[in-house]
């Protein structure tokens, strides 16, 4: 079962298109990746190839 994250400021914005769009700040809160290709990933998820991107840090 996954947690409630509840949102709060800074967590989301609202696209000229009238969409939410989840901040790196929200998704570093939820603690994993959906794997949706989320236009702020701080995982380094690639939709197009369906991998994360290791970054420097992550072993």
């Amino acid at each position: 079962m996954k947690k409630y994250i509840p949102i709060e400021e800074g967590d989301y914005y609202l696209t000229p298109e009238g969409y939410k769009c989840f901040t790196e700040q929200y998704h570093l809160k939820r603690g994993y990746c959906c794997e949706s290709g989320c236009r702020h990933c701080p995982y380094g998820f690639d939709k197009k190839t369906n991998s994360v991107k290791k970054s420097k840090g992550t072993k």
